[in-house]
């Protein structure tokens, strides 16, 4: 079995910099002189990281596509088994998580990692099945989120749903048909925002165990906003209210 690689200036800066030993070779297109493939390799070299020049079709195989930038590394998988139990209880406030129910499109869960990043979510909460989990795309459209994020995927969404709900976490969903809009709920407390799949949203099971939903005021002609989108709204809007309150 080969190993797992990653491709692109930043999702590689960003690992090499939070888990340098977990770099096994960074493999660079020949030739290229630029400032972003100058800082790589000096970046590479302080951290002991083997470096490979490879033609462009070696690092198209590597790969397995052609976006990479220039720029492949092979690594070791990061070993990020969380306790979701533990995570809470080291926590220093108010939990705050991103659960996502059944989103399949690696370039959405990469952008809600990078959307959970940016606003200090502690965790976001996948299922195992039907759902897509940490690879390639992933990481590079997080931009080093993959690596700072934890992502904990269950066996049994709605089990550790209640789990958290007899921990004091409240469950807010996202809903167009919500009583009430993102600006109007109390949002300042413990809180798992659930976000459905694209397309067909949350399960049934899903939504009723949400204690509330809200919907996002639109405003425009559009009637519906991607999945990171939605998160960057929530989460931005939930920490405007945890920062007023102190």
């Amino acid at each position: 079995m080969s190993d797992p690689v990653i491709s692109g200036f930043h999702a590689i800066s960003s690992r090499m910099r939070q888990n340098p030993n977990s770099i096994l070779e960074l493999h660079m297109v020949s030739g290229r002189h630029d400032a972003r493939a100058r800082d790589l390799l000096q970046l590479a070299e302080g951290s002991g990281v083997r470096i490979v020049l490879s033609p462009g079709e070696r690092l198209d195989a590597l790969a397995g596509h052609d976006k990479h930038q220039g720029v492949v590394a092979k690594i070791a998988p990061l070993k990020q088994h969380y306790d979701l139990d533990e995570l809470l209880e080291d926590l220093k406030e108010p939990p705050l998580l991103l659960v996502l129910d059944g989103v399949q499109d690696p370039h959405n869960l990469g952008a809600c990692l990078r959307t959970a990043d940016a606003f200090g979510v502690h965790a976001v909460i996948a299922p195992k099945d039907r759902a897509v989990g940490i690879n390639q795309t992933v990481s590079k459209v997080a931009c080093g989120a993959a690596e700072t994020v934890p992502f904990i995927s269950v066996t049994n969404l709605a089990r550790t749903l209640r789990d958290l709900k007899d921990k004091g976490v409240w469950i807010a969903g996202t809903a167009a048909d919500a009583d009430q809009d993102l600006f109007n709920a109390k949002l300042d407390g413990p809180l798992a925002w659930v976000l459905g799949a694209e397309g067909t949203g949350m399960r049934r099971l899903t939504r009723e165990l949400c204690d509330f939903t809200v919907s996002i005021p639109m405003f425009g002609t559009v009637e519906s906003l991607n999945v990171s989108v939605s998160a960057g709204v929530c989460m931005f809007e939930t920490r405007r209210q945890r920062g007023l309150a102190g």
